[in-house]
């Protein structure tokens, strides 16, 4: 059984992706009640003394000026929940909603919500029991993701509808089966379950989780291409790459070369041309900028993951306090340039894979036809990278352009992370696709070519594609071919293989 991740401590992305995709169980850290009683009297304090608290003894949004009496809380508490229940779409995957869950459940342990213990009990053993509410793709402008964390809430308090084993259920019939109550909050309760960014966190943090393998998977499949078209290395040279030390470029150079280890190409004599095409020669500079575009989206996004995004705060002090901090203008920002470097590198996989099909190039037959002129050979695969590139490029237009206002004019600006963050799943799986062609391409290159040894990263991938699809020898659909190079080839087990060769490639940095 997968260890238990502990909430109210840093989480990490190894901690969200076992959570999330692995089942893996979640428990309140030591101290957590404690502090969540703490932090629950200064809440009572102030409603005993009708203080005015936004969102505890008054409005939201433009009726933050409205004082709410004793009486109205805990009506006004399943309003919040009930009055924002309005996400549309299609439901986002079980893995993206148990990563929203526990941040925020972490975010509650770790502090600032002011949540009865009740509130992070009942999520952690929906977490737990496998109770995962329904949560509708569409519903988030980047400001607190309101309208979807609304249907997380009211399967906490028994209403709405969660998924139990496969079965989709009431959400009172899903708890009840789990062995779990309905949950009557108290003040503020219904605030903090629909408050913070958790759900765009969630979609991002898996989504990084997959750029750092895709990357890896990239560097692979390029390795591939460098046997089949009998690159020139020298660009990979330390000393070249000293010379402009370009972000990330030296070090996807040297994992290149350490790829290569083992073969012939790394023989100075064994370059066909001075200088290749700029989709081979540049490999390392395009693919070290999305290393270093990486590098940024995690620390914007660990504010998310292990920061408080709660409004308002409760302080240590006991007072509370309105904040700013649902707002995620950096996080849209690394997410906007984190779908450009994707955009980039797969575009260079496209024109890789046209040079590997030019005669004139490659040194290979045009099309890396095995029979000659009468076939296509891989000229009709060239068309499905094309194809899927133009969707990938469309994807990474930036969002964070767009500033949505509303709430009276009050609530004037937003950063749209959310949407920054939801395009990306798709543009990953359509990134591994455009892979899995010039992988694909590779190695009929590198069969064709039949150089004298192979260095081992691509002795790895070639001998994976090939447990997938068989060698191209006649014009026939290859269809299958790309989606099982994509799902198993390019999968799990080549990316543990590829960090087993360089250590170096691990998740979270390099």
């Amino acid at each position: 059984m997968t260890a238990p991740v502990a909430c109210g401590v840093e989480l990490g992305l190894d901690d969200v992706c076992a959570v999330a995709r692995d089942r893996a169980p979640v428990e309140l850290a030591p101290g957590v009640e404690e502090r969540l009683r703490a932090e629950r009297n200064a809440v009572d304090a102030v409603v005993d003394g009708g203080v005015p608290a936004y969102g505890v003894t008054t409005g939201l949004g433009p009726r933050s000026g409205y004082a709410l009496t004793r009486d109205e809380l805990a009506a006004f508490s399943l309003r919040t929940i009930r009055g924002r229940v309005n996400a549309v779409g299609e439901p986002l995957p079980t893995d993206t909603v148990r990563a929203a869950m526990l941040l925020r459940l972490g975010g509650i342990a770790r502090g600032g919500s002011g949540a009865s213990p009740a509130v992070a009990r009942q999520l952690a053993g929906m977490l737990n029991a496998g109770v995962h509410p329904v949560v509708p793709r569409t519903g988030s402008i980047g400001a607190a993701d309101l309208c979807q964390l609304a249907h997380v809430g009211e399967v906490v308090i028994g209403e709405g509808r969660a998924e139990l084993s496969g079965e989709i259920l009431d959400g009172a019939e899903a708890l009840r089966r789990a062995g779990l109550e309905p949950l009557t909050p108290g003040p503020k309760d219904g605030l903090v379950l629909c408050t913070t960014n958790a759900v765009t966190a969630a979609i991002a943090a898996l989504a990084l989780a997959d750029a750092e393998d895709a990357l890896i998977a990239a560097q692979a499949v390029v390795s591939v291409t460098y046997e089949g078209f009998r690159a020139n290395v020298s660009p990979l040279d330390p000393r070249a790459q000293a010379a402009r030390p370009s972000p990330g470029s030296p070090e996807a150079a040297a994992h290149l070369l350490t790829l290569l280890r083992g073969g012939r190409l790394t023989d100075p004599a064994a370059a066909r041309r001075v200088q290749d095409p700029i989709s081979i020669r540049c490999a390392s500079q395009v693919h070290g900028a999305l290393a270093s575009t990486l590098d940024t989206v995690r620390p914007a996004l660990d504010a998310e993951i292990n920061g408080s995004g709660d409004n308002p705060l409760v302080r240590d002090d006991g007072t509370i306090a309105s904040t700013g901090n649902f707002h995620t203008p950096a996080l849209a920002l690394v997410l906007d340039t984190l779908a450009l470097a994707l955009h980039r590198t797969a575009s260079l996989s496209v024109q890789r894979m046209q040079r590997l099909l030019t005669g004139r190039l490659s040194g290979l037959p045009d099309d890396l036809s095995a029979v000659g002129p009468g076939s296509s050979g891989f000229g009709p695969l060239l068309k499905i990278g094309q194809a899927l590139l133009t969707e990938i490029r469309h994807r990474a237009t930036p969002v964070s352009l767009d500033s949505p206002s509303g709430a009276d004019g009050v609530e004037d600006d937003a950063s749209n992370a959310s949407y920054a963050a939801a395009r990306l799943p798709g543009m990953l799986r359509r990134f591994r696709l455009v892979l899995a062609v010039e992988a694909l391409a590779a190695t009929q290159a590198v069969e064709l070519a039949a150089p004298a040894a192979l260095g081992d990263g691509p002795s790895l991938v070639t001998r994976a594609v090939r447990e997938a699809a068989a060698p191209l020898t006649d014009d026939r659909a290859s269809s299958q071919d790309v989606e099982r190079v994509a799902a198993t080839a390019l999968g799990p087990d080549l990316i543990a293989a590829v960090r087993t060769l360089d250590p170096a490639y691990r998740r979270g940095g390099r």
